[in-house]
């Protein structure tokens, strides 16, 4: 299997944790999204979306959207419940980690960080999206180690990998203390240093 992904993506990054955590072999294809490595004709026959991550099998199929190629890789292992409600439970916080977390401190962050654009060129709403979004995160995890259950879950995958670089967007997760317990415990989990 072969991951076409980019180093700066926090969506890249939830594919890489599901294979390193459950052993699954690939091949990395780092892509430029700022140089327009995405948008050749070759990548567009691929992924006509033109985005990564976009993975690729031996078979030459493809598919694309972080949060769909991790149920896809993670079907029938622990990171998703045995229990149909916990499921459920799961794919609420995928779908709402991809319309309310990510439009927010992603952005941000790509805008911030990877941009350097100044504070002035950035939207203002980003950031009271964001702190809604990391409030909803505090609230739910103050009373549980993880997101669904009381195990790792593909949940907790797909929420760390921009959570852990709030800061890096102009979050300071002090205020959000839970929230910085459970990216510390998911980072340890996954053996990440950054």
């Amino acid at each position: 299997m072969t991951i076409y992904g980019d180093s700066i993506s926090g969506n890249c990054h939830k594919v890489k944790f599901v294979c390193d955590r459950l052993g699954i072999p690939y091949r990395w294809i780092e892509m430029d999204i700022l140089r327009g490595e995405t948008r050749t004709p070759e990548f567009l026959a691929m992924n006509p979306a033109g985005q990564v991550p976009t993975v690729r099998f031996e078979d030459g199929r493809s598919l694309a959207q972080s949060n769909a190629i991790m149920l896809y890789l993670a079907d029938g292992s622990d990171l998703i419940p045995a229990d149909a409600f916990d499921r459920a439970l799961m794919n609420q916080w995928l779908f709402w980690e991809q319309y309310s977390h990510e439009t927010a401190i992603a952005v941000r962050r790509f805008y911030a960080h990877i941009l350097k654009k100044p504070e002035s060129e950035i939207d203002p709403a980003l950031m009271d999206k964001g702190k809604r979004a990391l409030g909803v995160m505090e609230g739910h995890i103050a009373t549980r180690r993880y997101f669904v259950g009381e195990k790792l879950t593909l949940a907790d995958l797909a929420l760390v990998a921009y959570t852990r670089f709030a800061h890096e967007a102009g979050f300071d997760l002090a205020e959000f203390p839970h929230v910085r317990s459970w990216v510390d415990r998911v980072k340890a989990d996954l053996n990440l240093t950054s």
